[in-house]
């Protein structure tokens, strides 16, 4: 089996040269260009020979090679035709690789699990382009996709947003989200200069561990998400307005200030003060309600 080389940049320049491979915004792409940043991408998503992994925008197949090298097998999905001949040539060492020429949020992942891995766990590892970050997560979380974890490379906001809990300003429905389906853990603060072309923001490496079980107990999680979603949609108001004005909660403001009371909660109290497990108690509260 062939070893990684495209973490140095010089290799990098080589495969971009060769194929006189032009950039595109549209798809958010920044190649790394260093070898640390990888060795501690596949330390942190534990990756062993039993492993399926996932890997989302290969790009020219830098971090893919680290996969290979790691994994059992790695199917790789790029939504970028013009990759797809350069990943064939920078792969061409590793016969466990599978890229896949589609759109991430079109393809059925559940059921590429299934077949290729027989049901069991995958494990999601990707440098996320950082436009499409959370419809990306938010859809390996909801559509049920059976994982262990998932381990990416993403902007620095958004990861720290997604740990954070109440009482600080990047406290959000992405926040609650992600750590109603996952124990997030920040690996590593990553530079500009650490790819090619250069961001204009930092990154991290975040690893979201799959609960087996949601650590809080919610008769309907997608109530409780419509809440939690009007909560921060207008962050300066009181929870009981919040709530009042958002078109998809169906409740009066009386029947909204008896579920507050009925927790405990102040009446002049705002979403960013909540947190999961209150937020469940209070999606629970409105579910007696319509029994």
């Amino acid at each position: 089996m062939a070893e990684p080389y495209l973490g140095n940049p010089k290799y990098t320049i080589e495969v971009l040269q060769k194929y006189d491979f032009a950039f595109q915004k549209r798809f958010g792409q920044n190649f790394l260009i260093d070898t640390h940043v990888l060795e501690k991408i596949i330390a942190a998503a534990q990756i062993t020979k039993d492993d399926f992994v996932l890997e989302i925008g290969p790009g020219i197949g830098t971090l893919t090679q680290y996969l290979a090298q790691a994994a059992g097998e790695v199917a790789a999905v790029e939504i970028d035709k013009s990759l797809i001949p350069i990943l064939k040539d920078t792969l061409n060492g590793w016969d466990n690789v599978e890229v896949i020429n589609e759109d991430i949020l079109k393809v059925d992942i559940r059921k590429l699990a299934e077949e290729k891995n027989h049901g069991k766990p995958i494990k999601v590892v990707a440098n996320l382009p950082y436009y499409i970050t959370t419809p990306i997560i938010m859809g390996l979380f909801e559509n049920q996709v059976p994982m262990d974890s998932i381990t990416i490379m993403i902007q620095k906001e958004v990861a720290d947003r997604m740990q954070v809990g109440p009482g600080t300003k990047d406290y959000g429905a992405l926040s609650l989200a992600v750590q109603y389906y996952a124990k997030p853990s920040i690996v590593a603060n990553v530079p500009p200069n650490c790819f090619m072309p250069r961001p204009k923001v930092g990154s991290a490496v975040i690893r979201l561990e799959r609960y087996q079980e949601p650590p809080v107990q919610v008769e309907d999680e997608r109530q409780m998400f419509r809440i939690i979603r009007a909560s921060f949609n207008q962050r300066r108001k009181t929870l009981v307005n919040g709530l009042k004005n958002a078109q998809d909660i169906p409740f009066t403001k009386e029947q909204i200030e008896e579920a507050l009371t009925s927790c405990g909660f102040s009446l002049n109290i705002r979403g960013e003060a909540l947190d999961l497990a209150e937020f469940a108690a209070l999606s629970n509260a409105f579910s007696k309600m319509t029994k």
